[in-house]
């Protein structure tokens, strides 16, 4: 459903028990609110809580920011690298008022907040802003965005930077172009196959035969490649959180993949140093994904945290 937060057009997915605790899912760098898998919520509503899922600005169903611009992802990484500031459509700040709002426009007073990846960064804002509204933090093979922590393999940045096969003579502004052809779903998928395979869990392959139908799913609901570029520019863009993370006082825990290609376990550890007493969960085998074999694992220590602080 289409709900108004933080004035934006955002779509929401709620599912409820009868008056159960809240927690909210935040999903990473353009990803829909479907890569929650629905097995897994329903492992969180089996438990007795109200699971929300949402698609982040620019991503899936909610509002885009078509009308800012494609900014040029190789300047803003050369100025990231050369510490100067990046200059972003939105930011990580805005999204974390995007998931408050959410938040408002259900009536949700303070949820457990769960973000993975981008969606763990959103989680720790959140945390930092409205501490009241932040039951619990549950932040997935994420990072506190400190400078010097180890960046991707090249594997999984060859992949992240990759693009789908233009198709020549589609029509453009100034006559037939090349660009990647949103109609053409099989090359998509084969696309995003190739990309999760290198990013993903090397302890929990995961079978095409099985990914393919979700990826086609997603794929039908919405592509956005370009809100995409945006997105990561505000992750460029977002300064280190450590230090404001040290003054947490929040029951938070971090889950991490000891294979994690795309966010190394550095990231995690230095995530969970930083904030007080956060509990440290390091997974063998796994990557930058959530696969199936991992599902009932990630319910439990979820359910572990957010129960006491119900």
């Amino acid at each position: 459903m289409q709900i108004s937060a933080n004035g934006l057009s955002i779509e929401v997915d709620d599912q409820r028990p009868a008056a159960g605790p809240v927690i909210v899912l935040i999903m990473g760098l353009g990803m829909q609110l479907v890569a929650w898998p629905e097995p897994f919520v329903q492992m969180l509503v089996a438990r007795g809580f109200r699971v929300v899922r949402l698609d982040n600005r620019d991503a899936g169903l909610s509002q885009g920011f078509d009308a800012a611009g494609v900014p040029s992802l190789a300047w803003a990484g050369m100025r990231h690298a050369f510490h100067l500031p990046v200059y972003a459509p939105y930011s990580l700040d805005d999204m974390a008022a995007d998931t408050l709002g959410v938040m408002d426009a259900l009536g949700i007073a303070a949820a457990h907040v769960v973000g993975a990846s981008m969606g763990g960064m959103i989680a720790q804002l959140m945390a930092l802003a409205a501490p009241q509204r932040v039951l619990s933090v549950t932040l997935m093979m994420t990072s506190p965005g400190e400078r010097g922590l180890p960046g991707p393999s090249a594997r999984a940045r060859a992949a992240m930077l990759n693009r789908p096969p233009p198709v020549r003579g589609l029509p453009g502004p100034g006559g037939p172009t090349s660009r990647p052809d949103p109609r053409d779903v099989p090359a998509l998928v084969e696309h995003l196959l190739k990309l999760l395979s290198a990013i993903g869990s090397p302890g929990f392959v995961q079978s095409p035969e099985l990914m393919r139908p979700r990826l086609e799913l997603m794929l039908a609901r919405a592509w956005r490649p370009q809100g995409t570029v945006r997105q990561l520019i505000a992750i460029l863009a977002a300064p280190g959180r450590a230090s404001a993370l040290a003054g947490c006082r929040l029951p938070a825990q971090v889950i991490h993949g000891l294979a994690d290609p795309l966010v190394p376990i550095a990231h995690g550890r230095a995530l969970a140093r930083a904030i007080p007493g956060a509990r440290l969960h390091e997974i063998d085998g796994m990557g930058h994904d959530l696969p199936p074999q991992l599902w009932q694992t990630f319910a439990e220590h979820i359910d572990s945290l957010a129960r006491p602080a119900v």
